[in-house]
């Protein structure tokens, strides 16, 4: 394998004869891209850029403070993935809400969420529905099985997000030069190519669906340098064996069976139409939202410049909390908790290096 990467790479270093600007929208590329010093095989002409991909980075501030402060009006025991109980909000963490006696459970499929309810009946919880559309048919089949069981103490709180609308944003923006994009591949195996169409036709930018293993991702990168060097944009599915080009249709009717799209608070992006889900009128009762209202403040500015670097406009080295006050064991925002964000990649892989 190693002299096939070599070959590759040596194949994209003599045909990027110009700047080429390449996005990979996905925090498993992400990591996977320092893990194995992708970077360092290219020339000075290739540059590769980290985007919004980290459903856990793009939780916003109050969002993270919203999910506090029900714990702790009116005690609901709180359930979610791992990464999320580390992450920071304006008073403080779900850990530390853990620390200070609330329930916090983490778990590493939400149906497990539905023992737990239904193990302790006098207790009202809460599931934080979290992840882009590579989690939520699961996610959905948790609501719909626990209006099957009829279960009264069961609710959800819902940050999914969808990803086309956060690449619109981005490309609108227009603060950074994106020539092509790394396509991500676990979103692709539910939406699917066709799902990416719609920004393909519109800016009409090259756009490669890649897989994660490090020749797939140079594959990626070299149909994309190819792409922007012969002026021919393309959408391309080059992860075949994962994604169909109508993706996976089961589980976008489970997705929306159970949600339906709305507006999305983003860190870094601010509200974006159309690129949350929310629970449907049938499922409604389930809403932790409706069920326990609270109020928060606008969030603190603690110096974190995580949102900065999920747009791609700075590096993590950039930030100057990075590796000073910012660090896993203390972090100042979820782009160093998350095991996908690009903060954390810097970090752990030393990319800061060929800064």
């Amino acid at each position: 394998m190693k002299s096939e990467i070599k070959k590759l790479a040596e194949k994209i270093n003599e045909i990027a004869i110009k700047p080429v600007n390449l996005m990979e929208f996905c925090g498993t590329h992400t990591h996977e891209i320092f893990r194995y010093g992708i970077r360092s095989l290219f020339n000075s002409n290739v540059n590769l850029l980290s985007g919004p991909g980290c459903p856990v980075c793009v939780t916003h501030e109050e969002d993270i403070d919203a999910i506090i402060e029900m714990a702790r009006r009116y005690n609901v025991g709180i359930i979610t993935f791992g990464d999320m109980v580390n992450v920071p909000g304006s008073s403080g963490s779900l850990n530390n809400l853990r620390a200070e006696g609330y329930e916090v459970h983490v778990v590493y499929s939400p149906v497990k969420s539905i023992d737990i309810a239904e193990k302790n009946p006098n207790k009202d919880y809460v599931l934080i529905g979290i992840g882009f559309e590579t989690t939520v048919p699961t996610l959905a089949y948790t609501v719909k099985l626990a209006k099957e069981k009829s279960l009264k103490n069961f609710y959800y709180f819902s940050l999914n997000k969808l990803t086309p609308p956060a690449m619109k944003a981005l490309l609108d923006m227009g603060e950074v030069k994106i020539d092509g994009i790394i396509g991500p591949g676990h979103v692709s195996t539910i939406i699917g190519r066709k799902g990416w169409m719609p920004i393909f036709e519109e800016y009409r930018i090259p756009f490669v669906i890649s897989g994660f293993e490090p020749l797939d991702i140079l594959y990626g990168i070299y149909l994309l340098v190819k792409s922007v060097v012969e002026g021919k944009p393309g959408l391309i599915n080059a992860y075949k064996r994962s994604v169909e080009e109508e993706g996976n249709v089961l589980a976008q009717k489970m997705m929306y069976e159970v949600f339906e799209v709305g507006d999305a608070l983003w860190r870094g992006l601010g509200l974006l139409p159309e690129s949350g889900l929310s629970l449907k009128e049938e499922y409604m009762e389930f809403d932790a939202k409706i069920k326990f209202p609270v109020n928060v403040e606008p969030a603190v500015d603690t110096g974190c410049r995580c949102g900065e670097v999920l747009r791609g406009v700075i590096t993590p080295p950039e930030c100057p909390l990075f590796k000073v006050a910012c660090t896993p064991e203390s972090p100042k925002g979820p782009c160093m908790v998350s095991s996908e964000g690009t903060c954390a990649a810097y970090y752990l892989y030393g990319g800061y290096e060929d800064e």
